[in-house]
């Protein structure tokens, strides 16, 4: 995982590699919580470009940080999200309350346009 701020924005951008599964998803979570509080983002972007598998605990992941940066007045981005990804995306309501695009720069041009 490597995480990155992009200030012009206010979002952090959280590149995911390999399974979001119940191991990984407890690393995400505290290193995606501390990095909000440390920076100061209120938007969150999730790069699932390089996701092969993701579970319960993904969708888990991702509910807990929209919960975070919705307080804090953001919106969280999903972005690259593979045909399967998008699938489990789609099940669990995610699209509902998440943006979802083809890239970052999409995904943030939506969220300005809609604030």
């Amino acid at each position: 995982m490597e995480l990155f701020l992009s200030g012009k924005h206010h979002t952090l951008i959280v590149k995911i590699y390999g399974e979001l599964d119940h191991h990984a998803a407890v690393g995400i979570k505290e290193n995606v919580d501390r990095e909000l509080a440390r920076t100061g983002a209120r938007n969150v972007a999730f790069d699932m470009s390089r996701v092969s598998f993701m579970d319960s605990s993904g969708i888990g992941v991702i509910m807990g940080r929209y919960k975070v940066a919705k307080s804090l007045g953001g919106r969280v981005i999903i972005y690259g999200a593979s045909e399967d990804v998008g699938r489990i995306l789609a099940m669990s309501g995610i699209k509902d309350i998440a943006v979802i695009a083809d890239s970052v720069e999409d995904g943030m041009r939506e969220v300005e346009a809609n604030v």
